[in-house]
C-alpha cells in the first residue's frame, strides 16, 4: 500500500445511528492518540496525506483518525440539529467505545480542537493528554451568515460577507464536500460551548497556531489561562497550512511522546 493511501474505513454507529468512518492506523497494543479533523476537511486530508500518521506511528503510537459527521465518509445529515458540541464529543465517545480504548491521547485541530477541549473535560478519566491546534477561546461561527450561505447553494446568491465567503471556500475545497449539511453544522454548533478560561480542562494540553494565523494572540491567551498548557508558534504558518508543518508534527510529538512535555528545541 503505498503511503499516501488510506488503510479502509471502519464504521462506528453513533448514538443517533449516523455512520461514523474510521481509520486505523500503527501496532494495536501501543498507546493510542484519536486524531480530530478540522471544519470541511477529513481523516485522510488532514492527517494521511500531511504526514502525521506516518510520524506518529514512527514514534510508536497506535493512532485512530474519525471522519466527524458531515465530513468526509461519515454521513452527512443536513438538519443543524444533528450537529452540537455535545454531539461531537459523544460521537467521539463511540469511537473510544468501538476500538475498547480505555485510556488516549487526542489530537484535533481546528473544529476538531474544539471538540477535543470540550471532551477532556466531559471524559477526563478517558483522555489523558491533548494536543489542540488552531484553537481560539470563543465562537468563531458567529458572524456565519447563514441565510446568505443558503441562498448562495440554493440559488448562486453572491455573498458579500467576507468570512461566510471564506468558510464556504473552504468547504468546496475538498472534493466530495456537502456543502449543506457543512452549512447545518455552523448553524448547529453556533452559540453552544465554547473553549474558554472558565472550562479549560485539568489535562496536560499542548496549544498550537500558526504565527500568521489571525487567531494566534487568542489562542495563547487560552493556553494561559488553562491549569496546563504550553503553547507552540508554529512557525511561518496561517490557519489552513499548519496541519502541513513539521514543526507542528514534532512538536506535537514531543509533547506525547515526553509524557505532557515539549522539548525545548520543539519551541
Amino acid at each position: 500500500m503505498s503511503p499516501r493511501t488510506a488503510p479502509p474505513h471502519r464504521f462506528v454507529y453513533s448514538a443517533d445511528g449516523m455512520q461514523l468512518a474510521t481509520y486505523e492506523f500503527g501496532d494495536p497494543t501501543a498507546p493510542t492518540v484519536v486524531v480530530v479533523h478540522g471544519f470541511a476537511s477529513s481523516a485522510v486530508a488532514n492527517w494521511h496525506l500531511t504526514g502525521w500518521t506516518r510520524d506518529l506511528t514512527r514514534a510508536g503510537l497506535h493512532v485512530i483518525a474519525i471522519d466527524q459527521r458531515g465530513h468526509g465518509a461519515s454521513e452527512k445529515p443536513h438538519s443543524p440539529a444533528a450537529y452540537t458540541m455535545e454531539i461531537l464529543v459523544a460521537d467521539l465517545q463511540r469511537v473510544f467505545d468501538a476500538y475498547l480504548l480505555d485510556e488516549v491521547d487526542c489530537v484535533g485541530y481546528s473544529l476538531g480542537a474544539r471538540v477535543g477541549w470540550q471532551a477532556a473535560r466531559e471524559l477526563e478519566g478517558r483522555i489523558r493528554r491533548a494536543v489542540l491546534g488552531g484553537i481560539p477561546d470563543g465562537d468563531p461561527l458567529r458572524r456565519f451568515r447563514v441565510a446568505d450561505a443558503r441562498a448562495h447553494i440554493e440559488h448562486g446568491t453572491d455573498v458579500d460577507d467576507r468570512l461566510t465567503g471564506a468558510y464556504l471556500s473552504m468547504a468546496r475545497a475538498l472534493p466530495g464536500n456537502d456543502l449543506r449539511a457543512l452549512v447545518a453544522l455552523v448553524e448547529g454548533m453556533r452559540g453552544g460551548s465554547q473553549p474558554g478560561a472558565e472550562n479549560a480542562p485539568n489535562q496536560p494540553l499542548l496549544l498550537a497556531t500558526g504565527s500568521e494565523d489571525r487567531i494566534l494572540e487568542a489562542s495563547r491567551a487560552l493556553a494561559h489561562a488553562a491549569p496546563d498548557a504550553t503553547f507552540f508558534e508554529i512557525p511561518g504558518r496561517n490557519h489552513f497550512n499548519a496541519p502541513t508543518a513539521r514543526a507542528f508534527r514534532q512538536a506535537a510529538i514531543g509533547f506525547l511522546s515526553g509524557g505532557g512535555s515539549v522539548p525545548a528545541h520543539g519551541l
